[in-house]
């Protein structure tokens, strides 16, 4: 090993078993991680960058997967046939990881400070209370508020950009020479995002180890690494430092993966997908200010659908018997108006209240004051036939479409269900065919009628559940942070169909996300909101391009990568 080569991975295959015989999922690929600097490795979900990290973690399953060939040299030494109670002691000592989903990775029965204490029990010679001290100067290293009260509190306790937080603290912990970062700010909001970057890049100034930064989305790198590694269907397509990756792409899948994110600059027709890139059949069609403008005129020239008049949601905590009960405010005050054919983008920080008023629309949770006016009737206090209507006018797509759907029905069945519900539809047969033109209208196929959700991937599954809920035809849809857990290609595929279906049916859109770059695409009114009152409304692009509110302001600063300047 070299003075400045800290790892060194040579042609290194992984295969996994499938019945009875091995897929290579990892084709021969070769990289080389220098010493006190931060790589990425950026692809779509299935391109092999989380496999490639377990392998360089031990953690491949042993009868599931095999090395087929290669080396990973770590400082010199080989880390392929390792024994597990060598590799012990470099995991977590030497080589740490930061994990996606830090809910999962943390247990949720022990307190955090022990969960970090543990670690350091593991590799270091410490007495408790030296183990103790460490642990609070590591949270207060990785900036987290009150360490005394994260180090007693469960994981259920604190916010997700929180959870990260510890997460990192036990990543770092031992002092590794080598950090893997997998995709640590995927389901965090965009300035909680930008806080743990810098805080990633604050640390590796700092300790100066090298970081390993798994992401799939480029403009995130952009803000991160020195160098980049882009990677599609287990091969390396292309590496090189970030100057180069970004301004002189080689790769057709590298220039997708750069063009397939929505503009902030421009609006585009439809936004550019891998599969344009990679059959070049891609046109950019920019939509005018003018025409933009046009139709605009005509949108606000009609009568709401919907109107929300000083709508306010009140929560109440019993907190003892003595004591008087807490009140939270999630809604306050709010007003706008939403009309027909049009797309209202509703943006903020997770907590300000954007989600709970979707709940108070739908009526799935009642406001506590101010009305809710849809095609002229308040709808705060309807009969339960008017309840029942109600429902199949306005529909909702989940963030998470696996965990809204019965996985023991089929796909068919599943979109089925509710058209039987509300008799659209002559008879069976003629609710079947409207079904296979529906997955057919959303890019399906008809044969994934007879299949179930766990055979589909995640931006498959994300159309199963736009073709459920557009069978109803209902007049306005909440989109729930409906792309925000999909790879930027999938997500530019799903935004494009949305776009097209609310031409084809005439929908109307609240488009719910903390994502201010994909609202912006698809917004007409882009209305922000901060601890459950309007911060700022208006005309979507305006008020990108001048934002008058300082909290406005941040979370557009916050965007991270304008790679059209990278």
């Amino acid at each position: 090993m070299t003075n400045s080569l800290l790892l060194k991975v040579e042609s290194l295959a992984i295969s996994f078993k499938n019945k009875d015989r091995y897929t290579e999922i990892i084709k021969s690929i070769s990289f080389e991680l220098p010493v006190n600097s931060i790589t990425a490795i950026v692809g779509e979900s299935g391109s092999g960058k989380s496999v490639t990290a377990l392998a360089l973690m031990g953690l491949l399953p042993p009868k599931l997967s095999k090395l087929t060939s290669g080396n990973l040299l770590f400082m010199g030494k080989q880390l392929i046939g390792l024994p597990n109670e060598q590799f012990r002691k470099i995991r977590g000592k030497d080589i740490a990881m930061i994990f996606q989903e830090p809910m999962s990775s943390l247990n949720p029965s022990m307190r955090c400070g022990n969960q970090v204490a543990e670690i350091l029990k593991e590799h270091c010679a410490l007495s408790e209370l030296e183990i103790r001290q460490e642990v609070l100067n590591l949270f207060e290293q990785v900036k987290l508020p009150n360490p005394n009260r994260i180090y007693k509190a469960y994981p259920h306790e604190i916010s997700g950009g929180q959870k990260q937080r510890v997460m990192i603290a036990m990543a770092i912990a031992c002092k590794p020479k080598l950090l893997i970062a997998d995709e640590p700010t995927t389901a965090l909001d965009v300035t909680v995002q930008k806080e743990i970057l810098d805080l990633l890049k604050d640390i590796q100034g700092k300790t100066k180890m090298s970081i390993l930064f798994i992401s799939h989305d480029l403009a995130l790198v952009s803000e991160l690494a020195h160098n980049v590694i882009v990677m599609y269907k287990g091969e390396i397509v292309e590496q090189g430092t970030k100057s180069s990756i970004f301004n002189t792409p080689e790769h057709r899948y590298t220039k997708a993966l750069i063009g397939a994110r929505p503009s902030t600059n421009q609006r585009l027709k439809s936004l550019p997908t891998i599969s344009d890139f990679m059959s070049n059949s891609f046109r950019t069609q920019i939509i005018t200010k003018k025409e933009r403008q046009k139709k605009h005129n005509e949108l606000y020239a009609q009568k709401p659908l919907l109107e929300i008049n000083d709508v306010k949601k009140t929560y109440v905590s019993k907190v003892g018997w003595f004591k008087k009960d807490s009140h939270f405010n999630a809604v306050d005050g709010v007003s706008f108006n939403v009309y027909p054919g049009e797309t209202l983008g509703l943006v903020g920080e997770s907590g300000c209240g954007k989600s709970t008023l979707g709940n108070v629309i739908l009526q799935l949770d009642k406001a506590t004051a101010g009305t809710i006016v849809y095609n002229g009737k308040d709808i705060t206090n309807l009969s339960k036939p008017e309840m029942r209507q109600l429902r199949k006018d306005i529909q909702i797509i989940f963030q998470d479409p696996f965990a809204s759907l019965n996985p023991r029905l089929r796909v068919g069945e599943a979109i089925l269900e509710p058209m039987k519900v509300y008799n659209i539809g002559n008879n069976s047969k003629d609710r079947k065919q409207r079904v296979l033109d529906i997955l057919v209208s959303v890019g399906l196929t008809e044969e994934a009628f007879d299949r179930f959700p766990h055979e589909f991937s995640g931006g498959q599954r994300q159309r199963i559940g736009i073709a459920r809920t557009i069978a109803l035809k209902p007049k306005l849809i909440i989109c729930d942070e409906s792309v925000s857990a999909l790879d930027i290609s999938v997500q530019a595929q799903v935004l494009n169909l949305l776009n097209d279906l609310k031409v084809k049916f005439g929908f109307t859109y609240i488009f719910i996300s903390h994502d201010l770059s994909v609202v912006k695409y698809m917004a007409d009114q882009l209305v922000v909101m901060n601890n459950g009152e309007i911060e700022e409304i208006g005309e979507a692009d305006s008020v990108f391009a001048n934002p008058q509110k300082d909290y406005t302001k941040r979370l557009i600063n916050a965007i991270p990568g304008r790679i059209e300047k990278a």
